[in-house]
């Protein structure tokens, strides 16, 4: 797997943290990682964007590019469209993925929000830039309400269109989930047919960077370059016994679950 593509179920879900995560865990196996953000919105001329984010989080050693910059916080085409830009063919975006791919073991190619938010006039997605890259898509799914129905349709729709997703990470996981998410990190892979790849903590992106790259594999799967089991943190996080309203209370000396298995 020399590029990967990622894609969120929506925005503001951790995907770029994920990205970074990922390069992260890249580069402490050995590998050499670029990053490509091909469309960047809601950022000023000399505002950092979400690949030198990659950077700042998992190392110098990182090579980060960005096809396209569009200062409202919108659709790349819509973005484009109202700022006088060009906007971005899925060639392109291949193009450049390709040509880092020379000189790198990974490429990790970040998108817009969700799968099939539009590049261009067209109607083109980072689905379409995987598909002439042949390269697999990791989803990055939020951990409460709805996510069961938004990652469940995204690798729908990329199994629609005979591409590949890889998995799923969840892209911020509470330090205290509440039932919602601790039931939906039971269901996202009955749900989506996908296997879990990982849980990034929340607020991981805050870390001094040295500590992001230090913990950084813990949270990934073995096929990310990480360590994190999804057999441990589901057993780990399994949602408690429900227990019947008007239920009758363990007999006295009985024993009684733990909580939270």
């Amino acid at each position: 797997m020399s590029v990967l593509m990622v894609s969120g179920t929506g925005t503001e879900i951790g995907k770029t943290v994920v990205t970074s995560a990922i390069a992260a865990a890249a580069v402490a196996a050995g590998r050499s990682v670029a990053v490509l953000k091909p469309a960047q919105t809601g950022v000023g001329p000399q505002e950092p964007g979400d690949a030198a984010e990659a950077v700042r989080l998992a190392g110098p050693s990182v090579t980060a590019v960005e096809l396209a910059r569009y200062p409202e916080p919108l659709a790349p085409d819509t973005a484009a469209r109202r700022s006088g830009l060009p906007t971005l063919a899925p060639a392109q975006i291949a193009e450049a993925a390709e040509r880092l791919s020379l000189d790198h073991d990974l490429v990790l190619v970040e998108g817009a929000g969700g799968l099939l938010v539009h590049f261009d006039e067209s109607g083109n997605t980072l689905a379409d830039a995987a598909r002439l890259l042949g390269a697999p898509t990791l989803i990055v799914a939020p951990a409460g309400l709805g996510t069961l129905n938004s990652t469940t349709l995204t690798a729908e729709a990329l199994r629609a269109r005979d591409l590949t997703p890889l998995g799923v990470v969840v892209g911020s996981w509470p330090q205290s989930p509440d039932l919602a998410a601790r039931c939906n990190l039971a269901d996202l892979t009955r749900s989506s047919g996908l296997p879990l790849l990982g849980a990034v903590p929340e607020g991981s992106g805050t870390l001094a960077p040295e500590l992001f790259r230090a913990s950084a594999p813990s949270w990934l799967a073995p096929s990310l370059s990480g360590t994190w089991s999804a057999r441990s943190f589901l057993s780990t996080w399994s949602p408690p016994t429900f227990v019947p309203a008007g239920a009758p209370s363990s007999p006295a000396g009985a024993p009684s679950s733990p909580a939270g298995v």
